[in-house]
């Protein structure tokens, strides 16, 4: 299996800023405590992922796990336990974040998340590496450590895909809370408030969340952009390759 490279996490100087209206706290999902759980090591890929999260696209959480595979093949995140999977073909008045407790074979959480001011209205469909876009990266990453800045409680992020998110500590891309995520708000607005690229999630929810994800954990953030999927270091895995080969229509993008 080909081995990813290990890039160098650059200290971030800049904080990612809330861009759009909107307050408040209502819950558009919860912590999925009572959950049903599985046993990971019975089922191939994604496939329990699936029976966790019936709503979430079974492809995306199958490129997740493999991705996530490839990294730990190169000794990027061998420990790791937990795994935040974001479908951004989604709306984002939509949950469409799920966090897996990938030991326990748990579904944690099931929310909502902004993407950048730059990457759309409800729907994103544009992406970048760039610092000053404002758009979502795409992508895999393993989480660093965290801090309390403009944003509150955040959590540092380490993009593990030359040219596509390496940028992000860079850019400060990290995950925080935000007000400005409220589906309530939301809804009167056609979209949810967003940041300056930053996945950010309810306040209610943000420090929990994060303290589930920090220190070495995974990202995975989805959209089906072709010329990603064309060069993704995740399609250095077969597995991800025989995902990829099976629903072309589904993983190929017709917008930006």
């Amino acid at each position: 299996m080909p081995v990813l490279p290990r890039l160098l996490a650059v200290t971030a100087v800049l904080l990612c800023a809330p861009f759009g209206a909107g307050a408040g706290r209502h819950a558009s999902s919860d912590t999925m405590a009572s959950a049903p759980t599985v046993q990971p090591s019975l089922q191939p890929g994604g496939v329990w992922l699936s029976r966790l999260a019936p709503a979430a696209n079974p492809k995306v959480l199958e490129l997740a796990v493999s991705a996530m595979q490839c990294a730990q093949a190169s000794g990027v995140g061998a420990g790791a336990r937990r795994l935040a999977v974001i479908d951004y073909s989604r709306p984002s008045l939509k949950p469409r974040l799920w966090v897996f407790d990938l030991a326990a074979g748990r579904l944690l959480y099931e929310e909502v998340v902004a993407h950048g001011q730059g990457s759309g209205e409800n729907m994103a469909t544009r992406f970048s590496n760039l610092d000053g876009s404002h758009q979502s990266s795409l992508g895999l990453f393993v989480t660093a450590d965290t801090y309390t800045g403009k944003n509150g409680y955040s959590l540092r992020m380490r993009g593990l895909e030359p040219g596509v998110n390496d940028a992000a500590m860079a850019r400060a891309i990290v995950m925080h809370g935000a007000p400005y995520v409220d589906p309530t708000q939301g809804q009167r607005m056609g979209r949810l408030g967003r940041s300056w690229g930053c996945p950010a999630v309810r306040s209610a929810v943000a420090k929990p969340m994060i303290d589930l994800l920090k220190d070495g954990q995974f990202v995975f953030s989805y959209y089906p952009d072709q010329a990603w999927l064309t060069r993704s270091a995740l399609l250095k895995c077969p597995s991800a390759r025989k995902t990829l080969a099976r629903e072309p229509k589904a993983m190929t993008s017709t917008s930006g």
